[in-house]
């Protein structure tokens, strides 16, 4: 399958884009995992952030978000990681963690990627180099861990 990625600051977004990835999100966060929460968090259209999508021709299939980082110390937060329903079984959510991971190095090499797992994906983190760096706990009703990794 050839996705095409796009690493894109939030202001380069065109509106069929941000139309796009903020209903894969609601698909697979809000109905798929039945867990209604806000998702639209004004965290999309600020600092440096980026959108990482992974398109299959003009369908979205893969998205990840990736934060900049607050201050000097800070990680680069990367979350919303998703693979569409229609494209599973794939090997495509591998792809998509490479290509966040490389986004990540190159906007900002000096800070540690860090992330907020469903504890379900620990492992499939780990295999990405993370590492569990809280207790589990619930997050929107789902159990969740944070998971950091040292820059490379």
């Amino acid at each position: 399958m050839d996705i095409n990625w796009l690493d894109i600051h939030h202001r380069d977004l065109t509106v069929p884009q941000l139309y796009a990835l903020l209903a894969l999100r609601s698909e697979v966060f809000v109905v798929e995992q039945n867990c209604p929460y806000l998702d639209v968090d004004g965290q999309d259209l600020v600092a440096e952030n980026r959108h990482l999508l992974g398109m299959l021709g003009d369908e979205l299939v893969a998205y990840a978000r990736i934060l900049s980082p607050t201050d000097a110390q800070s990680p680069v937060k990367i979350g919303r990681v998703i693979v569409s329903s229609r494209a599973r079984g794939i090997n495509l959510g591998n792809r998509l963690m490479t290509q966040a991971l490389q986004s990540c190095q190159q906007h900002w090499p000096q800070h540690s990627p860090f992330l907020s797992a469903q504890a379900h994906l620990q492992s499939f983190y780990a295999g990405h180099g993370f590492v569990a760096v809280s207790d589990i706990y619930l997050e929107d009703d789902i159990p969740h861990i944070d998971m950091s990794r040292t820059t490379s």
